[in-house]
């Protein structure tokens, strides 16, 4: 079992930067960098939605509302991926988490291993 930790979330005005980061640990955290790695949101009272992703191979995806603005990344040796988020809008204000999944058909499929998340805020 893989054990995901999120850290980095915040409170930042809007136009500000923030970076995420997911380490994975456990007896298959040797094992992170061979998975698809994908990071999601969810605000109060909304479904939980993938942002980004990041194939084992170095293959990014983002939804449309963060294109341009995030930036999905991966070290390896670090068993750790990173979501640089810029120009953050008020909009982006949610409980980010990540999960290890599955790459597959040039599209993500969520993995049953998830981070406890971490909140970002953008003020206004």
């Amino acid at each position: 079992q893989v054990q995901l930790v999120e850290s980095g979330g915040g409170l930042v005005q809007a136009g500000g930067s923030l970076r995420l980061s997911c380490t994975a640990s456990g007896a298959s955290g040797s094992a992170f960098r061979f998975s698809a790695v994908g990071w999601y949101r969810q605000s109060p009272g909304k479904q939980r939605d993938l942002v980004a992703f990041i194939s084992s191979g170095g293959i990014t995806n983002y939804v449309d509302s963060v294109k341009g603005r995030f930036t999905i990344s991966r070290d390896d040796p670090k068993n750790t991926v990173w979501l640089q988020m810029n120009s953050l809008k008020p909009e982006d204000t949610a409980v980010y988490y990540c999960n290890r999944g599955y790459f597959r058909g040039g599209d993500y499929a969520s993995g049953s291993s998830w981070g406890q998340g971490t909140q970002v805020t953008v003020s206004s």
